[in-house]
């Protein structure tokens, strides 16, 4: 047989295989609880920060009262943690890469990077970063199928990031201390259970907001927590630490993770935010199975991104807020403008 018709068999018995275990697997609460088109009608490509208006933005530029500047994100580096086998590979080559022109000998440098660059140390995840498999395909936010003819390998086409960094994220930042809630660091969770200690709530949330002294959260806040589990790779002292405690410590980072349970999750939803985000690695709870409070593995990604558009910031740097007790301030970022791709890296900036 040729090799362009043994490809070709491969590929089309995959398919079969694929629509074979899809019709057992199907999740059809996208379908039956009709989850598109979404409250900004069947075009939308940005979501929840749709929610923006001006009057926010100038409401939110209030809470600057210090003059003080915290930036949230973590160094890119090749030995940090990251989620299964993504990596961060960054050289310079040539040194310099090039040059020299003219009389004064002018050289410069560049970078190459090969990874995941949605999706590595502190990410943003985009519209075409969580779906779910349905009888009709898989299903992304407000009703897009990955197998739709205008995405592609080369290119979410509407579901790329570029179309929510258009809009950018400028709204009041709320942070919640949950180690000050639990009395110190949050432990990876033991139980798919909203008992579990590392596991934060809705009444957690609620507690937080009175303990702390700050308004409620309301629509078009963007809200992060703390759990100090970020601090196992510690923003500031990382790089004081050899080869063997760097690698115990990628192990026990990546092995759960407190965070949001669904109910927390949901909290935030009703409350109309427009980002949630935490200084973890998937702002959920991770407990056994991957699961939160139910078993089902990321359940918060589900519900807010693929069904609301409610969009995450991971492995955030919330270590200089929490020392100034700087819970509420103005934040600001935005995704870089890369076509057709999943997600973004950045450095988010607090004001306050």
């Amino acid at each position: 047989m040729k090799r362009k018709n043994i490809l070709t068999t491969v590929t089309a018995l995959a398919a079969v295989a694929w629509l074979s275990a899809s019709a057992v697997m199907a999740n059809e609460q996208p379908l039956t609880e009709k989850w598109a088109p979404s409250e900004w009608g069947p075009d939308d490509k940005a979501g929840s920060v749709n929610r923006t208006t001006p009057a926010m933005v100038l409401k939110a530029a209030k809470l600057v009262k210090r003059g003080k500047v915290a930036t949230l994100g973590k160094v890119y580096q090749q030995d940090a943690p990251a989620f299964g086998s993504r990596g961060w590979r960054m050289t310079i080559p040539g040194m310099p890469s090039g040059g020299p022109f003219g009389p004064q000998e002018l050289v410069y440098n560049d970078e190459y990077l090969a990874t995941e660059i949605g999706q590595i140390g502190t990410q943003f995840d985009g519209p075409g970063h969580i779906g779910v498999i349905t009888s009709k395909g898989m299903y992304f936010y407000n009703g897009r199928f990955l197998e739709d003819p205008d995405i592609g390998t080369y290119g979410l086409g509407p579901l790329g990031v570029e179309h929510v960094a258009q809009k950018g994220f400028v709204c009041r930042g709320v942070l919640l201390d949950a180690t000050a809630l639990r009395g110190g660091q949050l432990p990876i969770p033991v139980a798919n259970s909203k008992d579990d200690p590392g596991i934060v709530t809705d009444a957690d949330i609620e507690e937080m907001v009175r303990r702390q002294g700050i308004d409620p959260i309301e629509e078009g806040d963007c809200v992060f927590l703390y759990t100090g589990h970020g601090d196992i790779w510690h923003p500031s002292k990382w790089d004081t630490f050899d080869a063997a405690e760097k690698a115990k410590r990628v192990a026990l980072f990546n092995s759960g993770e407190p965070g949001f349970g669904l109910s927390g999750c949901e909290y935030l939803a009703e409350r109309k935010v427009i980002l949630w985000g935490a200084d973890s690695w998937g702002s959920e709870a991770v407990g056994p199975g991957f699961g939160g409070e139910n078993p089902q593995p990321f359940e918060c990604h589900i519900k807010m991104m693929t069904k609301r558009g409610i969009w995450n910031l991971e492995n955030l740097d919330l270590s200089q807020l929490v020392a100034d007790k700087a819970y509420e301030f103005l934040f600001a970022w935005s995704p870089l403008k890369m076509k057709g791709a999943t997600g973004s890296p950045g450095n988010p900036i607090a004001m306050y």
